[in-house]
């Protein structure tokens, strides 16, 4: 089966939709799924406000149709709710072709915390958006609940995974900064938090691995933390091994791939009870989870690593991929029903 995917969120960004569009498709062949990503890569685009990292593409219509023209597809999934999306939803509601739509950020919460918009008005405007799709996957129980009570139909699991080969403990790996050395990993931006663990009164070192709009605000404000910026590969793997904990402060992230990073590392995490952590890190054997960061990291300290690399092997992506292939909507299902 050929399958386009269409996301406005694609390399060179670094982020977790990313890392888990790249992670599923790769695995999906073994599922009878080829994938084909429909993106803006050489299309005209602007900078996202307050994102200039990230561009939307403009007046992309003609330029999506002949791409998927060209694909051919069997099947349609749409990714992110830019103008990408909504040119492959253009695309796919005018043939009267089904598809299928993931959601992967809280954009109310993003909103919010920009501009005084009610979170009631973004909801409706994202539940039209996948208010046609045949299913809207989701990564966690917790957010198919939430999303439910707002009014949102047709919603389907599909979990992250993490690659334990690359991330996994490294006795040998030593970072040279005192302990403990508690690290956070991410895009650094207001919606993360993040704020909330470098003002905590710790002993160790803060260590930030990532980058953002609010980078040189953070590092102006906080200049006893370490701020490696951004990070991939076998250089974030390293880092993961050398640490001592892991802090999660985002209260709006839907699922949050870096703390499994952070497990198959051999990492406990520290975070705050709210969707994402309670659904990846629930379990109090890996994590600590509490209003109280400090206490959260304090307590997380004393885990046992092991049973962090324990819950994190039982967590591949494999199993999310298959997830995702069961959950798609081939048009040639459709036709058959049809007929």
């Amino acid at each position: 089966m050929r399958l386009a995917i269409a996301t406005d969120a694609w390399s060179p960004q670094i982020n977790g939709v990313v890392r888990s569009l790249q992670e599923t498709a790769a695995a999906l062949p073994g599922f009878g799924v080829a994938a084909h990503f429909v993106t803006a890569e050489g299309l005209p685009s602007l900078p996202l406000p307050t994102y200039p990292d990230i561009r939307l593409a403009i007046m992309a219509g003609p330029a999506i149709a002949r791409r998927l023209d060209e694909i051919r597809p069997d099947a349609v999934h749409i990714a992110t709710e830019g103008t990408i999306g909504h040119a492959v939803r253009r695309w796919c509601l005018t043939r009267q072709l089904p598809f299928t739509t993931s959601y992967h950020t809280r954009y109310p919460d993003y909103v919010r915390a920009r501009a005084p918009i009610p979170e009631a008005w973004t909801y409706a405007w994202l539940r039209h958006f996948h208010g046609p799709a045949r299913r809207t996957m989701v990564p966690t129980e917790t957010m198919r609940q939430e999303l439910s009570r707002w009014g949102f139909a047709n919603l389907s699991l599909w979990a992250r995974g993490v690659d334990t080969q690359l991330f996994r403990p490294r006795p040998a790996v030593t970072l040279d900064y005192p302990r403990p050395i508690m690290l956070s990993v991410g895009r650094l931006a207001v919606e993360k938090n993040i704020e909330a663990f470098l003002a905590l009164d710790l002993p160790g070192t803060k260590l930030v691995v990532g980058d953002g709009p609010q980078r040189a605000e953070l590092e102006r404000r906080f200049p006893d933390a370490v701020f490696l910026g951004s990070r991939t590969g076998e250089a974030l793997a390293q880092i993961y091994a050398g640490a001592d904990v892991f802090v999660f402060t985002s209260r709006t992230d839907t699922y949050g791939n870096v703390m499994q990073e952070a497990l198959a590392s051999g990492l406990p995490v520290a975070a705050f009870p709210v969707p994402g952590p309670i659904d990846v890190v629930g379990d109090p054997v890996i994590a600590c989870l509490d209003e109280d960061l400090a206490k959260a990291i304090r307590t997380a300290l004393t885990l046992d690593p092991g049973r962090c690399r324990a819950a994190a092997e039982a967590r591949s992506w494999s199993a999310a991929a298959r997830q995702f292939a069961e959950a798609l909507c081939p048009f040639g299902a459709i036709r058959s029903r049809a007929a």
